[in-house]
């Protein structure tokens, strides 16, 4: 009974969390109101600003914001959605926070599975020279195919089990030479992240990882504060990569039918180009022992008997 009313106030404060976040990041300026000249100790709106802002009483929002209240009904939800201009993907998160607060004691969800099917191995081979790979929720590194893994210069350093897309932006020293548009990857990787740990905040994938990162990327805690749940993706992407020089190549990512969870990404370029004849030659660089380097990975995972 404990460990429910834990997860249920869990719930309750991710709602709270999410909305005086979004408060705090939204100006007086982008909802229309006039600021006078004195000093304003809050940043972003105040409470009572919101609220009127939102038709419901200060009362009210302050016990959304603290967690003392959990079911709003879908007309607050709107109004408040619209008085802090969240967009499509911030409304929705926002309903899931309320829905998830508004049962007593969630059923935890299943762990995702990590492991990945045969043919999806085969599959990343098949789309050789393109980089591919499989890669968890929380963005660990499944499996891949030899430039799916040599395209994030220096990942293959790291032991496989350490591999993660999220730990690579934040903590290994290429990543920001590697991306000219860092800042962008990592803003967007923050809002990924942070959008799934709203709706599971005691997954043990997340917790795990986003904790390491609080504790060891200022950058990272700066961008988790700020609880932005949307990033803009790329078609293109831009690699500065120490190998094979600059290329630019276009991504796409996937949702695996059968495993949730699990996405699939995918990089090509058009026959041709420098962009596709850096890319052979990326395919091409990885030594053919680390052609099964996933297999690998996978043997690492298993419990030793």
């Amino acid at each position: 009974m404990a460990s429910e009313r834990s997860t249920s106030r869990s719930a309750d404060m991710e709602l709270g969390r999410f909305l005086h976040a979004r408060r705090t990041q939204t100006s007086p300026e982008q909802v229309g109101l006039t600021v006078g000249t004195g000093l304003r100790r809050t940043p972003g709106l105040r409470r009572e600003e919101l609220a009127t802002l939102a038709g419901i009483s200060i009362d009210y929002y302050v016990r959304l914001e603290r967690g003392k209240e959990t079911r709003p009904s879908p007309s607050v939800l709107d109004a408040l959605a619209r008085a802090l201009r969240l967009d499509d993907a911030g409304h929705q998160h926002l309903r899931e926070l309320a829905a998830r607060a508004a049962r007593y004691a969630p059923e935890p969800a299943p762990p995702p599975s990590r492991t990945v099917r045969p043919h999806l191995k085969l599959t990343l081979e098949t789309m050789r020279p393109g980089p591919a790979y499989v890669i968890s929720r929380s963005m660990d590194l499944l499996a891949w195919n030899p430039g799916g893994l040599a395209l994030y210069a220096g990942l293959a350093d790291w032991p496989a089990t350490q591999r993660n897309l999220a730990r690579y932006l934040f903590l290994h020293p290429t990543a920001r030479t590697l991306f000219p548009d860092w800042d962008h990857q990592v803003r967007g990787c923050v809002a990924r992240l942070r959008a799934l740990a709203g709706t599971d905040p005691d997954a043990p994938d997340l917790t795990g990882l986003v904790g390491e990162l609080l504790l060891k990327s200022p950058d990272f805690a700066r961008l988790w504060e700020r609880y932005d749940v949307t990033g803009r993706k790329k078609i293109e992407k831009t690699f500065h990569h120490p190998e094979v020089g600059i290329l630019t190549l276009s991504g796409q990512s996937m949702h695996i039918e059968g495993t949730p969870g699990q996405r699939l990404g995918v990089y090509i370029a058009e026959p041709g180009t420098p962009d596709h004849d850096a890319m052979l030659l990326l395919d091409a660089s990885v030594p053919q022992s680390a052609g099964n380097v996933s297999t690998r990975a996978e043997q690492q995972r298993r419990p030793q008997s």
